[in-house]
């Protein structure tokens, strides 16, 4: 198996704590689509009597918008060992709630701490397999890929959600005046441009679906959150400032800062 390891800016980002996913997914709930993100992929996923794997699983929060009873086996993996526990403090909150129902088996569901393009896993492992809005911060998103071929059994279904070029391109716009550029979007291999072309190397009936909606953000306090989770050093008092000064007056002047989204599912099927 080829080993390619997560970006420089994804170990930075992620490898010791989950904090900066959380700064960022805040803004989701600003989202004007009344179905969430996780929600709407959940009813995109072949889920009953497979065998799932979800890389770069992260916070684990899909599989709170999912009966996971259905499946036959669920492995969750991630490189960073804080999503890790993250992942595990999950698994332990749901098997606490379907303990109070009878009528749940017990989750069938593993942590596994790897990279995604070295899979510790036999060849046709699962029936499906996720990676939701990870692949991008890899240094070999083509390698993953074929790692992902490979756990996949014949017509195996796999699901990879990423962002268009102009994804909350307000946001990466308001980073760039104040000096602070987005480290993912600038380090990015892969997008919902190019995974096309790159799916289609290893899959086949390869399909892509856009998540309708925007966000509308009414709260500075979401700005500055997402933009200060960009980088490693904290944002400076004049920066946060700037910021403050321009989403106010655009919430004052029209009721919500409006940021675009370009989230993309990607379905394909090994042949």
């Amino acid at each position: 198996m080829s080993h390619s390891p997560p970006s420089k800016s994804a170990i930075s980002q992620y490898s010791s704590t989950s904090s900066k996913l959380a700064q960022r997914a805040a803004i989701l709930s600003y989202d004007t689509n009344l179905q969430s993100w996780y929600t709407w992929l959940s009813t995109r996923l072949p889920t009953a009597n497979h065998d799932i794997l979800e890389v770069g699983a992260g916070s684990g929060e899909l599989w709170t918008h999912i009966d996971t009873s259905i499946a036959k086996s669920i492995t969750l993996t991630d490189f960073s060992p804080a999503m890790c526990d993250k992942l595990r403090e999950m698994r332990h909150q749901l098997r606490s709630t379907q303990s109070q129902s009878q009528s749940h088996p017990d989750i069938p569901m593993e942590i596994q701490q790897c990279d995604a393009a070295s899979l510790p896993f036999e060849n046709g492992s699962f029936d499906l397999v996720i990676a939701n809005h990870m692949l991008y911060h890899l240094d070999s998103p083509s390698t993953a890929l074929s790692e992902f071929a490979r756990v996949l059994r014949p017509g195996g279904a796999l699901r990879v959600s990423l962002n268009g070029r102009d994804h909350i391109s307000e946001l990466l716009a308001l980073g760039h005046q104040i000096g602070r550029p987005s480290p993912i979007v600038d380090a990015a291999r892969i997008n919902a441009e190019t995974a096309g072309g790159m799916l289609e190397k290893w899959f086949g009936d390869v399909r892509m679906e856009r998540f309708p909606g925007g966000f509308e953000v009414r709260d500075v306090e979401a700005v500055m959150g997402y933009l200060g989770s960009w980088g490693e050093e904290e944002m400076t008092g004049a920066q946060e400032d700037e910021v403050r000064g321009c989403v106010e007056g655009r919430i004052r002047e029209e009721g919500c800062f409006r940021v675009r989204k370009d989230m993309v599912l990607f379905s394909a099927v090994k042949g």
